[in-house]
């Protein structure tokens, strides 16, 4: 009773620390069929998948930081939060189905897994978005004082 405990708090825990991952991971999982079927072999279709799934993260995450308004960074941060919700809401359900007998029960723990998986992704996106990328951007958009020079 306490490994199977152990083991359900294991992937809890791995489904909220994945949560953010899950829009990158379905997209690049796409681009690596998409290459398996037009024939780039299974090497060349997990590289297209594993940098197509990386690129949109870091691209995601850039984008919070780069973007001025928020409601252009909710937008963002939603398109990261609704795919982990929806992950969050199978897996949740699919382990209710080992705990809960009846239909309603199993759908309300799938409701609240969905609201909590999804908040927390959009808690991360928006809590850890690299601090190096706005750094960058307060650097280049900082206004130049151009200096005089006194002995010209």
């Amino acid at each position: 009773m306490l490994i199977a405990i152990s083991i359900l708090a294991f992937f809890c825990w791995l489904l909220f620390a994945l949560a953010v991952n899950a829009l990158p991971f379905f997209v690049g999982a796409t681009a690596l069929l998409a290459a398996y079927q037009s024939g780039a072999g299974p090497v060349g279709a997990i590289v297209v998948g594993l940098f197509v799934s990386t690129a949109l993260l870091a691209g995601g995450q850039r984008a919070i930081a780069a973007a001025r308004s928020p409601q252009l960074r909710a937008a963002i941060v939603f398109l990261f939060a609704a795919p982990a919700a929806i992950a969050g809401y199978h897996a949740i359900r699919g382990l209710a189905r080992f705990s809960a007998s009846s239909e309603p029960w199993q759908d309300a723990f799938a409701i609240v897994g969905a609201i909590t998986v999804g908040a927390t992704a959009w808690a991360r996106m928006t809590l850890t978005s690299p601090k190096v990328y706005r750094r960058a951007l307060a650097r280049s958009s900082a206004p130049r004082v151009a200096s005089v020079n006194k002995d010209e």
